[in-house]
């Protein structure tokens, strides 16, 4: 097919069309422009009424492009006869070009013929430069071309299986590219599938503090006005030890007060006594007026008692735990309000406020891991001992759920790392779930509540 041109039998314009045709072949970008130009220019160099291109793949055929159509309707039965065509061509050709008349078909695919095409088909192999068969090209015609228009052909064709050859592998690389990214894409969503139902810790984060467990507090026993504080926040103290005073002033005076209503009770019973010999009604009084010394009496007693209390004192040994002494000298109090806890630094735990929208379920001896502030590196580990069924309103102003934890066995180190009163974030382990449940729970629970789905 690539035999050299015979100049004497071909016209300089069909030469020049050819040279065109195989530049343009030559600058096709890919298959599709190829068949494109291998289907519709070649009539150029010969006169035809249809030009139809196949391409080869393995035993099958793929109807690639028809002249004249822009695009191939896959049902229609032109087209499903031209696949049949295409399939029996694939078989009878070999590697020369055959120029086919109707008769030479199969009889099922006669019909088809007179109806879709003329009497003539000019079939030409397209071949790699190896040998290998990539295509099909046929030429529907009424009239066979000439020698000359068929050697221009020739040579046309086997420049387009060359040009088609080249396009492969780039068309290949592209289709291996685009395979191993589907590969690649349905191996990571593999994965990520298979990440997803591993199963996890379920864990939420909430601020907290170190506190005493068991601490007592310390109340003022009367209503007053709180004196002097006798210690500072965070002392340690014994029992008996005195930590704040109230002002007695008030009682100081109401003594008073209540000491001459005594006396001048004291008197009249007295007077009343003496007239009872004598006077009747001195007598009926006497035993009234002797009501009253013992009212005062009583009132005085009460009064004494409640001078006694103006001195608070510890209630046992450990550390007082309050704010500022300045917060409350000189505050008045009522009888039962808490002015500060007597804490017992070995019994130390952590106060949890966990918040309602993170709130995952509990169990009694969940670990929890406190991360304090001044030093976060160094989490101090613990059991959970108490939970609220009921959320208030934490210190923070949030609505929380409040949580107690016991340290577990502290060394030295972490015994003095955990401070009463010392605030960081605590970390609480639930229940295992898969992975997809611990990063889908939250924008679940909000997209419920949004749509109340």
């Amino acid at each position: 097919m690539n035999a050299p041109l015979d100049g004497a039998r071909l016209a300089p314009t069909a030469i020049h069309q050819y040279i065109h045709l195989e530049e343009r072949a030559r600058a096709a970008r890919d298959t599709v422009e190829l068949t494109f130009c291998i289907a519709n220019e070649p009539w150029r160099l010969f006169p035809y009424r249809q030009g139809i291109v196949w391409s080869i793949g393995g035993d099958r055929t793929r109807l690639r492009i028809v002249s004249g159509l822009a695009q191939l309707a896959e049902d229609s039965p032109y087209t499903v006869w031209l696949r049949g065509i295409g399939d029996w061509l694939a078989t009878r050709l070999g590697d020369d070009p055959e120029f086919i008349a109707s008769d030479d078909v199969p009889e099922p695919m006669r019909e088809g013929w007179a109806e879709w095409l003329p009497d003539y088909l000019l079939a030409y192999p397209v071949l790699a430069p190896d040998g290998r068969r990539l295509a099909i090209a046929a030429y529907a015609l009424e009239d066979a071309p000439s020698d000359g228009q068929q050697q221009l052909m020739a040579r046309l064709v086997g420049a387009y299986g060359h040009a088609w050859a080249a396009l492969e592998p780039a068309r290949a690389r592209r289709l291996g590219r685009l395979g191993s990214s589907r590969r690649i894409a349905w191996a990571a969503l593999a994965v990520a599938v298979v990440a997803l139902c591993v199963p996890v810790r379920l864990s939420v984060l909430a601020p907290a503090e170190v506190i005493a467990l068991d601490a007592i507090a310390v109340s003022s026993p009367i209503d007053g006005v709180i004196k002097t504080f006798h210690v500072q926040p965070n002392q340690a103290v014994n029992e008996g030890d005195l930590l704040f005073t109230l002002d007695e002033t008030t009682l100081r005076n109401r003594r008073e007060v209540a000491l001459t209503q005594l006396q001048v009770a004291r008197a009249d019973a007295l007077a009343a006594a003496q007239k009872a010999f004598a006077n009747d009604q001195s007598r009926a009084e006497l035993a009234s007026l002797n009501g009253k010394v013992a009212e005062r009496q009583a009132e005085l007693v009460y009064i004494d008692d409640l001078m006694k209390r103006i001195e608070v004192r510890s209630p046992g040994r450990g550390v007082v735990v309050f704010g500022d002494v300045n917060d409350w000298q000189g505050k008045p109090v009522v009888t039962g309000e808490r002015v500060a806890l007597l804490a017992d630094p070995n019994d130390a735990g952590m106060l949890v406020w966990l918040p309602v929208p993170d709130a995952i379920n509990l169990d009694e001896g969940a670990e929890v891991k406190l991360y304090l502030q001044v030093s976060p590196l160094q989490p101090l580990t613990g059991k959970l001992s108490q939970t609220s069924y009921q959320a208030t309103q934490s210190p923070d102003g949030i609505v929380a759920y409040r949580l107690r934890a016991r340290f577990d066995a502290l060394d030295d180190a972490q015994r003095a790392l955990a401070r009463i009163g010392l605030r960081g974030t605590a970390k609480i382990y639930g229940s295992r779930a898969p992975l997809a449940y611990y990063l889908f729970r939250r924008p679940l629970a909000g997209l419920r509540e949004l749509t109340g789905w």
